[in-house]
């Protein structure tokens, strides 16, 4: 696709009730035809039984929709913070299938191929036909897809993340590794730095559930980032929006960040190691 689009460097946009039913209740009571005291008195003991049961029975039903969880604002911000805090967000939309895709080298020079997204687990292999094969990893978080890909059919080695960037500055991210169908998450706080520059701390689960934390470190380089963890692993991410996409793996690995589009176009950026310049691309369903 690119001069350097799959494992090395390459193509990638590294980069979803409110009402309550209120029920009226009424009765009709009618004097009863009383031909002697005792009639009377079993009739007004009746009347008081049937009103009791009425009131009981409006106090509970106001009392249910009063505290029911899905009209409560409250409630449904706190549910929606602690799911955001924990995990990323899912997506609906289906990037499964084959494009058509045109697009730019860093030296603005242009070029043509086709693109196939296949579902694998909680991840999508992409297999790119520009020149060229190239063969990667992609992951959704939200409405971005984050790629890493090698050149050659064989990804293997090439990593991805893909960060959503909160208000708070914080960083929550999925990521996975090529010939792996199950993803990983990250969360990062920042405890220093600006905007998406800085210090985080990190803690996340790997593919097979086992936690682990790091400390983080991004520093912009260029059109892009430098991502160094504690852990020795180091990458390179494109910033679309609020999202940023990482590569990992080293020189052999290139990476894209796809926005989706609401058509199903995936609209991307990507670039490669060891340089700071970006390429553009875009994938039309076929």
């Amino acid at each position: 696709m690119k001069d350097s689009h799959y494992s090395t460097g390459v193509l990638i946009d590294k980069k979803q009730i409110n009402g309550v039913n209120k029920r009226a209740f009424a009765s009709s009571i009618r004097s009863p035809d009383m031909k002697a005291r005792s009639s009377i008195y079993a009739g007004i003991a009746l009347i008081l039984l049937v009103a009791c049961v009425i009131a009981c029975k409006s106090t509970s039903n106001n009392t249910t929709s009063s505290t029911q969880p899905a009209n409560s604002s409250t409630n449904s911000s706190t549910a929606t913070s602690s799911s955001t805090d924990t995990t990323a967000p899912a997506t609906t939309a289906n990037i499964a299938g084959k494009y058509n895709i045109t697009g730019t080298n860093p030296n603005s020079a242009p070029y043509r191929g086709t693109l196939e997204i296949i579902p694998h687990g909680d991840v999508y292999q992409f297999r790119w036909v520009a020149g060229r094969q190239y063969d990667g990893v992609g992951v959704v978080n939200g409405d971005v897809v984050a790629v890493a890909f090698a050149d050659g059919p064989n990804g293997k080695g090439c990593g991805v993340i893909n960060y959503l960037i909160r208000g708070d500055g914080s960083l929550l991210g999925r990521w996975g590794n090529w010939g792996t169908d199950e993803a990983g998450n990250e969360s990062a706080t920042r405890t220093s730095g600006s905007d998406l520059v800085g210090d985080y701390d990190a803690t996340g689960k790997n593919p097979n559930g086992t936690p682990y934390k790091v400390q983080l470190k991004v520093e912009p380089a260029g059109n892009v980032h430098r991502f160094v963890w504690s852990n020795n692993t180091d990458g390179v991410g494109i910033k679309r929006g609020n999202h940023v996409a990482v590569g990992i793996g080293g020189a052999r690995c290139g990476f894209v960040a796809y926005e989706i589009k609401p058509d199903g176009t995936l609209d991307g950026v990507w670039g490669g190691y060891g340089s700071d310049q970006t390429g553009t691309e875009t994938a039309a369903k076929q």
